[in-house]
């Protein structure tokens, strides 16, 4: 492309400031095999809609050109909102912020959408502050608005993207990603790091439901319309002067594709299938001027994509003329060969512009301001990624924005929730639905009826609208959290009511009145990345419970209608049999409502709405990833269809289930993993049963209630050093978690204080356990440690043995109900 003069003169005069050896050093790179090196020549080469225009481009070279090396590398580097301050961001000439899934104002994830707006105009006056020098470039806040506005309160919630899949409507995606970038915009956020554009190719991966299918056809269908919504026209300028924000696909590249659906992991594939199937969709994406692209923490043939120059630079930018810039994802450049957190220069030079360090932000700017100094990373480098920034900044309109609650939208707060965009929600859900049976012709349900609403998804908005929902994972929410939305059990009420019927709702499928038809909501319970991933694809263990409900009001003679709510198709063949009519609801978000419009029949006995969606993916007939399929991709019945039945097979074809980093739960070790009392030198108790007595009687080890009856174990020692550990048979790894604001946690109740200090361990690491001693007695909490801090301990995070073991050399008195991965814990314990 051709560059202003001034700009290349001024390009030409950076890297000629540089010292000679340095200009001669061999570029830094993340070495490349030939299975990990794009060949560009067989790949596509859309036409970015955005020719550069030559007094934008002066202006940008006149800003770098009084930009110093610090300011430079500030436009660069990406911190998250929980670990810097705008006083910060104002030192260190930081050029954008983002808040990730457990960060908020104040640290308060349900802060109002006043405390947003205040924090976005505090950054940006600091930003632009020049009163101590510089040239003041206003910042830009992004966002993970995956499914509308989800950090906000009040926010709409729209089905994730594996529910909008099985939707088969573009002109819908559009319309969604409107009502999302108005929502933004009233926060004052410029900035979604969305749409994802993975195409799943294993459903295990915990982070699938974030891609619209497997199929790249649908997937590539939608890009283009979604990036439209958010952005506006593909040539588009001064897009905070209207509704827009600017967007991000993600993740780049074969996120999807990796080796047993294994998140941050390795794409073992062809190129062929790379561009056939991963790549298809940053075409449209690329057509339609997509404003930032966000890489992948996976990889390719072994190599990192953040550090794959050939995918970044001679792919990305030189063939297909991407012109945005690209952003890094969370400390993905400390998982790039020869890279930490702290320092990567090998990122910058592949060709990565903002590097995503949100707690690690001023390690990695003190390292690459020397990397740019001593010529590590050339300062054409430097500049080019400057350059794009700034140009998408100035597509925003930015510099002449003003402060965010300046702008058109912002503190509009009855666009949050606003009943036009609930409406398009709602549409999005009914559509949405994919009808897998339907027997006897027990669909919709007639006016008049009395209806059992079961399940432990069926009051629970949060449930039903999955991962990165106020919270990273979607958990420790309530109903009270969502002002303005309808969980199922409500939408499903009001529509019998409005028909002259009747309800009942009874999680574990008890009645007063034996009802017509009994509807049983069940299904997955939220999750993102890390905690999602499976190993079978069939629910966990102790999601199952439903299933025993279905059986029983089956066989009073009730008909059973089966409302399954997860981000992803699994075995459900035993369900499938027993219900009479089965609808996969995916994760349908804040209004709950469009269930019923479709499962409900009108005062008339009509169907309001008949079952039009279609399979995003294919649905397993095994619980074996690969395995035979039950229904095709795009299958789907509507009101009319009727079709017989034959019993399937109950048989999952899998071994073993999987306790999904939950290691000890309701008073027992989860599969393959053991409770142990020992005394750290040769006396070791399994405990198996309760009561149960070790270490000479030190120890007595006794069942005691947690939410269930016998939901825990209460350790009673007299004294004497004694250690409780939860203990595997084979070693995990955790290093992917360890990166991740992940914590170890522990849910306790102290019956008796110690009188000696406690030690937590963690994989033979240990960090002392104050909390226990000054703990309230008989109140249940939950202790958190992050990962991270055992990892600095020196902790193997690759080859964890034994996740938990609480270690004292005095009495005491306490209960343990669990031990797994989590985001967020009752009392976080800080890494000493």
């Amino acid at each position: 492309m051709m560059r202003n003069p001034t700009w290349l003169y001024l390009l030409l005069s950076s890297a000629c400031a540089v010292p000679v050896s340095a200009q001669e050093r061999p570029l830094l790179l993340a070495p490349l095999t030939p299975e990990a090196t794009a060949n560009p020549e067989k790949w596509p080469a859309p036409a970015w809609p955005l020719p550069r225009d030559a007094a934008a481009e002066a202006r940008i070279a006149a800003l770098i050109a009084r930009m110093t090396i610090e300011e430079k590398i500030g436009q660069i580097v990406q911190a998250d909102i929980a670990s810097i301050t705008p006083a910060e961001a104002k030192t260190y000439h930081i050029g954008s912020i983002l808040n990730g899934g457990n960060s908020a104002p104040g640290n308060d994830e349900f802060a109002p959408p006043e405390k947003w707006l205040a924090l976005a105009d505090a950054f940006y006056a600091a930003s632009v502050d020049t009163s101590g020098g510089g040239v003041g470039i206003p910042i830009i806040w992004g966002t993970d608005a995956v499914h509308g506005h989800s950090n906000i309160v009040g926010a709409t919630l729209f089905p994730h993207n594996v529910g909008l899949g099985a939707a088969r409507d573009p002109d819908l995606i559009e319309r969604i990603a409107r009502a999302t970038a108005l929502e933004i915009r009233a926060t004052g956020m410029e900035w979604t790091f969305a749409p994802t554009v993975t195409v799943p190719q294993d459903y295990r991966w915990g982070r699938a439901y974030e891609g619209y299918s497997s199929d790249p056809a649908l997937v590539s269908e939608y890009v283009g319309r979604m990036v439209r919504g958010l952005q506006g026209p593909a040539t588009g300028k001064d897009l905070l002067k209207g509704p827009y924000v600017i967007a991000s696909t993600k993740h780049y590249l074969a996120d999807g594709g990796t080796v047993d659906g294994r998140d941050q992991g390795d794409a073992q594939i062809s190129e062929e299938v790379l561009r056939d199937i991963h790549g298809a969709p940053y075409v449209p994406a690329l057509e339609q001027g997509v404003a930032t692209i966000m890489v992948s923490f996976s990889g390719w043939n072994g190599v990192k994509n953040t550090g794959n120059k050939s995918l970044l630079t001679d792919l990305l930018k030189d063939h297909m003329g991407f012109d945005g810039f690209l952003v890094s994802d969370w400390n993905a450049h400390g998982q790039v060969a020869g890279c930490t957190n702290a320092s990567c220069p090998q990122t910058v030079n592949a060709g990565l512009d903002m590097v995503m360090a949100p707690d690690s932000w001023k390690a990695m700017w003190t390292s690459l301001v020397a990397q740019a100094k001593d010529g590590t990373v050339p300062m054409t480098r430097i500049d080019d990624a400057v350059a794009r920034i700034l140009r998408v900044k100035m597509r925003l309109g930015l510099f002449e924005a003003g402060k965010p609650s300046s702008r058109p939208y912002a503190g509009q707060w009855d666009l949050l929730g606003a009943p036009d965009h609930r409406a398009i929600a709602r549409e999005a859900v009914r559509k949405s639905l994919v009808l897998l049976k339907d027997q006897g012709g027990v669909l919709p349900i007639k006016p008049g009826s009395h209806i059992l609403v079961a399940g432990d998804a069926a009051d629970d908005i949060g449930r039903q609208s999955g991962g990165w929902t106020l919270t990273w994972q979607g958990t420790d929410v309530t109903n009270a959290n969502f002002p303005g939305a309808t969980s199922i059990w409500k939408g499903l009420d009001d529509a019998v009511k409005a028909a002259g019927g009747s309800t009942e709702l009874a999680p574990d499928g008890g009645y007063r009145k034996k009802p017509d038809a009994a509807i049983v909501v069940f299904g997955e319970t939220p999750y993102a990345e890390f905690q999602g991933d499976l190993k079978t694809l069939q629910l966990r263990p102790e999601l199952r419970a439903p299933f025993a409900t279905m059986q029983k009001l089956k066989a009073a003679g009730i008909p059973v209608i089966a409302v399954m709510i997860s981000g992803r198709p699994l075995f459900m063949n035993p369900e499938l049999n027993v219900a009479d009519a089965f609808v996969a609801a995916w994760l349908p978000g804040s209004e709950g409502g469009g269930i019923a419009d479709v499962l409900i029949a009108g005062k008339d006995g009509k169907p309001r709405f008949d079952f039009t969606g279609k399979l995003p993916t294919a649905w397993p007939a095994t619980a074996r990833a690969g395995g035979p399929v039950l229904f095709p991709f795009g299958y789907g019945m509507g009101l009319a269809d009727r079709k017989a039945w034959t019993a399937l097979s109950e048989d999952p074809g899998v071994d073993a289930s999987d306790s999904g980093n939950i290691w000890f739960a309701k008073g027992v070790p989860a599969a393959s993993w053991s409770l142990r009392v020992l005394d750290g030198t040769s006396d070791s108790t399994r405990i198996t049963t309760v009561p149960a007595k070790a270490l000479s009687g030190r120890v007595t080890v006794t069942a005691t209630n947690h939410i269930v009856q016998e939901g825990a174990r209460q350790f009673a020692i007299s004294g004497g050093q004694a250690t409780v550990e939860v203990s595997g048979f084979s070693p995990i790894e955790l290093t992917r978690e360890s990166n991740g604001d992940l914590l170890l946690v522990a849910t306790m109740r102290v019956d008796q204080r110690p009188t000696k200090p406690a030690t937590l361990v963690f994989n033979r690491t240990g960090i002392p356990f104050a909390a226990l001693s000054t703990a309230p007695v008989g109140e249940w909490r939950s202790y958190g440690v992050p990962l991270k801090c055992f990892a600095s301990k020196g902790a193997d995070m690759a080859r964890v043995e034994t996740p938990f073991r609480l270690m004292t050399e005095g009495a005491v008195r306490f209960s343990l109900a669990e031990v797994r991965l989590a985001s967020v814990a009752d009392v976080t314990i800080p890494c000493p």
